[in-house]
């Protein structure tokens, strides 16, 4: 492996070459083929060296790594496989629509990353940071990042994730199957007062918005998972089994792309932890002091509270689909066995 800890921007930016473009359902999209057939992610080719030789070299310093895994999801999302399952089997596939869409939007406003600049870090924190992922933030890390998402600026006709998942709706529903959603101006957590008053706020603000990203890509794995399982039912989509078959692929090449994504937050996260940071006033300070309490916090909203508030309105967005097609006791009596499979309701 790569053990170097500088990169040049270009260096980050740089990609396989690849035997094979990636075009899928009508769409040139990026990343590409090894000769063998393997799909390999766009940009990888530097950033995932020097995001595992980062996290190397912050552990041989004695720190660890944060845990950035499902674990850290204290519900399951909503509905479950088991419930979305009986959904569908119902006639009733709009969450899930929806669901792919709201993902392929927001993933879209994720290229906003490439447009973000990281305050100068080595102004608030003591030891140097040239050889770490902290000092490349703004050599390439958050501009790939919003890239692999709604698509690199300087490639227009290259389309990323958002146009992904919209091709795996399409192949599953086909177009138009439902109306657009309306999508939520923001799925992060929502804070207004400081939470790190140590630090000038422009700082606590990257620090907590880099937090919120990291938690919505583990929860987005949870998704992933989902949409993989239902794709590839044979019970479900029987008109489709190709298509969906495809649309289940399309999700795993998403989720090999996210993975970079998972593993540099992961490491920028856990080297804030470790650097002693120059406080508002004058003091010096652990990172961990300044960094734990609210990655603490970030965990719990994302992991418990904002699922317990997003199935709370799923719920009662299906309440209101199913009964406008059986009536107020159908679709009492449909969410009824939907409850009965819901694993929080058994426990």
């Amino acid at each position: 492996m790569d053990a170097r800890l500088r990169y040049t921007r270009d260096e980050i930016m740089s990609s396989h070459d690849y035997a094979r473009p990636h075009e899928e359902a009508g769409y040139r999209l990026h990343g590409g083929f090894t000769a063998d057939g393997t799909y390999v992610s766009p940009r990888t080719k530097a950033r995932w060296p020097a995001v595992k030789a980062w996290g190397e070299a912050l552990q041989a310093r004695g720190w660890p790594l944060i845990d950035a895994t499902g674990a850290l999801l204290q519900r399951e999302g909503y509905p479950t496989f088991a419930q979305q399952k009986l959904l569908l089997q119902e006639g009733f596939g709009q969450t899930l629509w929806n669901s792919l869409t709201t993902t392929g939007v927001i993933e879209a406003r994720g290229q906003a990353l490439c447009n973000v600049t990281a305050p100068d870090m080595q102004r608030l924190i003591v030891e140097p940071i040239d050889d770490s992922a902290t000092g490349h933030m703004n050599a390439g890390l958050l501009y790939a990042h919003g890239a692999d998402e709604g698509g690199d600026p300087a490639k227009p006709g290259e389309r990323a994730h958002d146009a992904m998942w919209f091709a795996a709706r399409d192949l599953v529903f086909g177009k138009d199957a439902y109306p657009l959603p309306e999508v939520p101006a923001s799925i992060a957590r929502p804070v207004e007062d400081r939470e790190m008053p140590q630090i000038p706020e422009g700082y606590e603000q990257l620090i907590k918005f880099l937090m919120n990203v990291l938690m919505i890509e583990i929860r987005a794995e949870s998704f992933f998972s989902l949409c993989c399982r239902v794709f590839r039912d044979p019970e479900l989509f029987t008109d489709r089994r190709q298509a969906a078959e495809l649309a289940a692929t399309m999700v795993e090449r998403i989720r090999t792309d996210e993975a970079i994504h998972v593993g540099y937050l992961q490491v920028l996260i856990s080297e804030m932890r470790s650097w002693q940071w120059r406080t508002v006033d004058g003091k010096v300070v652990p990172g961990a002091e300044i960094i734990d309490p609210v990655w603490a916090r970030m965990v719990e909203w994302h992991g418990k509270t904002e699922r317990d508030l997003a199935a709370a309105r799923t719920r009662e967005a299906l309440k209101g689909q199913i009964a406008a097609v059986r009536g107020e006791a159908g679709a009492a009596a449909l969410l009824a066995r939907l409850d009965a499979l819901d694993a929080r309701a058994a426990a």
